[in-house]
This record gives C-alpha cells, structure tokens and sequence, in this order.
C-alpha cells in the first residue's frame, strides 16, 4: 500500500529527473510507476486524483487564469495536474492560499508550465503497460459539479489583480 510520503516521493523524483519539463516529468513517472505492483499503481492514482479534485477550487482557478492569461475548464485541468506535479510544498501552500504561488514557483513560463495533461494519465499509463487493461474504478468519489469556494469573473483582470495582488504583481504587472 502506497502513503502519501511515497507518493509524493515519485512526483519529485520524476520533476527533478525532468528538469521541470510536465511531458518529461510524465514519461519518467510513467516509466517508475512501471517498476511497482499493479496494485501500487492503482494507490498511486487515487493519491493523485485525490489531490485533483481537491484542487478544484474558484481560487486556484483564479490563479491559474492569472499565471496563463485566462483558463478555460480543460486549462484549469491540466494546471492542477501540473500543480501536483510541482510537489508536496508549492501544491499544498497553493491549495491553502493560491496568491502564495508568488513566492512558492521559482518562475513560470506559461509556454511550458501550467500544462499537466501527461501528468494526469501517468498511472493509466503506467497500469495499462502492466496489465493489459484500462485502470479500474478508484473508488473515489467524484469531482465535484461546481469548484469549491466563491464564484468570480475569470476574465475580469481588475478582480484577479485585486484577489491575487502578489501573483498578479510578479505575473502581469
């Protein structure tokens, strides 16, 4: 059974083996997970789609829309992908306050980062290289209809300023 130290420790052993790079990031974690059981595959998952949809937030969307010039639903998707894949400390300080990723990301390149799409059919992947079959149900419960929090403008940069003064200030100012 994989903890959540474990866990995180495949998300930064492949960030760090990648140089940063989500596609790359992606390939080496596929290419770890590979190496566990099945089963430890399918702990590996929930882990991630636990911390996925616990990232769906208004605020977080705010914050991604900031960092990548606006965020469409399929955008935000893959930020919190990319988010996960960016470790324990900058995905949980995000989470808490979402302004903070002013001082929690190094820099930000919205030509690379933001875009964890690989990052999210890693253990698909990975459990499909193994078994032969499509992951199974997780067993989890679904993501929410709605993000969690209060409902903003996406697209109104006075309020993305005003609600996320650092991350505006280092982004797009």
């Amino acid at each position: 059974m994989m903890d959540e130290t474990e866990f995180w420790e495949l998300i930064d052993t492949a960030r760090d083996a990648a140089e940063g790079d989500p596609e790359d990031q992606a390939d080496v974690l596929v290419e770890s997970l590979t190496q566990l059981e099945p089963e430890d595959v399918l702990d590996f998952a929930r882990h991630f789609e636990s911390r996925y949809n616990r990232a769906y937030l208004w605020d977080l969307w705010g914050a991604a829309a900031v960092l990548l010039n606006g965020a469409s639903d399929d955008v935000f998707d893959y930020f919190r992908c990319w988010l996960i894949g960016q470790g324990r400390e900058v995905f949980e300080g995000a989470v808490h306050d979402p302004d903070q990723l002013a001082e929690l990301l190094d820099d930000f390149d919205d030509e690379v980062d933001g875009d964890g799409e690989d990052l999210g059919y890693a253990a698909d992947e990975a459990y499909e290289q193994l078994t032969g079959t499509e992951t199974p149900d997780l067993g989890l419960a679904p993501q929410p209809a709605e993000p969690l929090g209060t409902p903003f403008d996406l697209e109104d940069e006075a309020a993305l300023a005003e609600r996320f003064p650092r991350l505006w200030e280092r982004f797009r100012a």
